[in-house]
């Protein structure tokens, strides 16, 4: 078995030769040389420059004029190809020829700032982060007096210097270059045999450095046959390797069942470290907080989403010892609501890393608790009243009121009258109920029908009442138009408005119902001259057992469910229902309906 040598015994001999050799490299030492005179005179150049520019801005430095300061450096910037900067003794940039100055950075820290308020100039050599260029920047002082008020800085790119001196440097890398061939030539096979068991080690790194992702695009590790140190270096690389695909499918799989986990959660999860940045959330939060998940991760929070609730959550959480819980507000009316679980985040060592966040969108939840809160309050004040007449009233006839027949029999008919209001009330609300559970659980059953056939059944209907009042109905409705409706539920929702509008319409009155078909859509709007509804009980006009006016509701047999029951027969539609009324003047109720509806709603 042949001697390996070392790498170094391989490396020496060639490299001392090359060494050697490239002593010649001296040459650049001229190129340094002149290439530092160009540099000098660069700056000397750029020095006149800014004093020349100094003069052009000296009448709008007192009183400080930074808009003209600026215009003048945009101009003079653009006639020289020279970059002039206004700088105040505050570092703040009053002028700048190609750059915003509100957008720039304080300079007080720059070198050349300094060293012009020192030494009655400076320069400096650097990368520009503004431009991405490396520039030569040259400052001096502008004097009131003893006084500096400003520093005028001129600056060019570097590259126009490097551009100066191509020609000169042309001719010493041109022999350098016939000198350092001569040393390649040597070198060359030497090298070759040295670097290709080291490229195909390095091909191997570099696939599995790419394939980072995916362990499948990792090449073998490749055969290599040269110097005891190669040899080493590719087992150790394969030995790294080995354990790097070991914890990479480890790490995968953990992510894996983190990703199904927080996925599958309906729940809005949101992870953020102590300086409230987003370090991670799913979907769902995504959703509710409407953002994207991928751009919000590593950026504030406040960034992200604009809700000064949720960000004083997330600080409680940061600055809390223990789990802590509150809703939080998603609109301005409070009517949007967000349930916030807040931990804190430790590491292996018990120290706080940031804040976990969960959230459950509560608002529909929150919203049927009022609502039910409401309505048990509205259902048992509204049985209430008459079931207190109607145990007032027999017991007023047990005392001996049913004796004297004309106070039992007026009594009598009280109680029937509020026997009566409570069987309304409770056929409506067994009706509303019906409606609500038909359209979220299966939908209603429609039908193609023509509205003329609906209004005369609902006409029908209102007869005795419209009759008693000696209330003329005009109604408009041409023949061909046609509907996929509920008949039945859209009779006694046109009922109900005719009902309500001929309670508050005068005797001898005229009520307007109209069918118009709109683009596609079909209005049916049901028009009173009666005493029409203030604007501010419009809103609320559709709840449940809200009344304008108590007492005359009351009085006219109204159970407060009437126009609730509508609009729950609309929206079961696919529709929806308006009012516009005028005080004094009469109202206008509206009902929207889809021209034609194919599917189950």
């Amino acid at each position: 078995m042949a001697v390996k040598k070392k790498l170094f015994w391989q490396l020496f001999p060639s490299y001392l030769l090359i060494t050697i050799i490239s002593l010649v490299a001296v040459t650049w030492y001229a190129s340094s040389a002149i290439r530092n005179f160009y540099i000098n005179q660069t700056v000397s150049n750029l020095e006149a420059r800014a004093r020349l520019f100094e003069e052009r801005i000296a009448e709008h430095m007192d009183p400080l004029d930074v808009r003209a300061i600026d215009l003048l450096a945009k101009k003079a910037g653009k006639r020289s190809s020279t970059r002039f900067t206004v700088i105040l003794p505050s570092g703040l940039v009053a002028g700048d020829s190609h750059e915003d100055p509100a957008a720039m950075d304080n300079h007080a820290d720059r070198h050349e700032f300094l060293e012009a308020l020192k030494k009655n100039r400076g320069a400096s050599l650097r990368h520009s982060i503004t431009l991405k260029k490396d520039f030569m920047y040259v400052a001096v002082p502008m004097k009131n007096g003893s006084q500096n008020i400003a520093v005028i800085r001129a600056s060019i790119p570097i590259s126009a210097v490097d551009n100066a001196l191509k020609s000169i440097q042309f001719k010493v890398l041109l022999a350098g270059f016939l000198m350092a061939l001569f040393s390649a030539i040597l070198s060359l096979v030497v090298s070759r045999r040295i670097t290709r068991p080291i490229g195909q080690i390095r091909q191997w790194a570099e696939s599995i450095a790419e394939g980072a992702g995916s362990m499948k695009k990792w090449q073998p590790k490749p055969s290599v046959h040269s110097s005891e140190e190669i040899e080493g270096l590719s087992e150790s690389l394969s030995r790294m390797a080995e354990e790097l695909r070991t914890r990479m499918e480890q790490m995968s799989r953990q992510q894996n069942e983190m990703k199904a986990v927080f996925s599958s959660m309906t729940e809005g999860v949101i992870a953020f470290d102590m300086e409230e940045h987003v370090l991670g959330m799913n979907q769902a939060a995504a959703g509710i907080l409407k953002c994207d998940p991928k751009s919000a991760r590593g950026r504030d929070i406040q960034e992200v989403v604009r809700n000064t609730a949720l960000h004083s959550f997330i600080r409680e959480t940061l600055q809390a010892r223990n789990s802590i819980e509150k809703d939080i507000p998603t609109t301005s009316n409070g009517e949007g609501l967000l349930n916030g679980h807040g931990t804190i985040l430790r590491d292996d060592v018990g120290k706080q890393i940031g804040a976990l966040i969960v959230l459950n969108d509560v608002t529909r939840l929150r919203k049927l608790e009022n609502i039910r809160r409401d309505f048990v309050s509205n259902v048992s004040h509204e049985i209430k009243t008459p079931i207190t007449a109607i145990k007032g009233f027999v017991e007023t006839l047990r005392d001996g009121a049913v004796k004297n027949p004309e106070d039992a029999t007026r009594f009598l008919g009280i109680i029937e009258k509020h026997v009566d209001r409570l069987a309304a009330i409770i056929e409506d609300l067994l009706n509303l109920s019906k409606i609500e559970q038909e359209s979220e659980k299966k939908g209603i059953s429609l039908v193609e029908s023509r509205m003329c056939d609906i209004l005369q059944n609902a006409l029908q209907i209102c007869h005795v009442a419209v009759a008693n009042k000696r209330i003329e109905i005009d109604t408009s409705c041409a023949d061909s138009i046609e509907a996929s409706v509920d008949p039945t539920l859209l009779e006694q929702a046109i009922v109900n408005l005719l009902d309500n509008a001929v309670k508050y319409s005068d005797d001898g009155g005229t009520i307007r119902l109209r069918v118009t078909r709109e683009k596609d859509f079909i209005v049916i709007a049901v028009q009173d001259h009666g005493v029409g509804i203030s604007r501010k009980h419009l809103p609320r006009l559709f709840e449940r057992f809200y009344r304008v006016d108590k007492a005359r509701s009351r009085q006219l047999g109204g159970t407060g469910l009437g126009l609730a029951i509508v609009k729950h027969i609309v929206q079961a539609h696919g529709g929806d229902i308006t009012v516009d009324s005028t005080l004094g003047k009469g109202s206008i109720f509206s009902i929207r309906l889809p021209g034609k509806q194919d599917l189950m709603i």
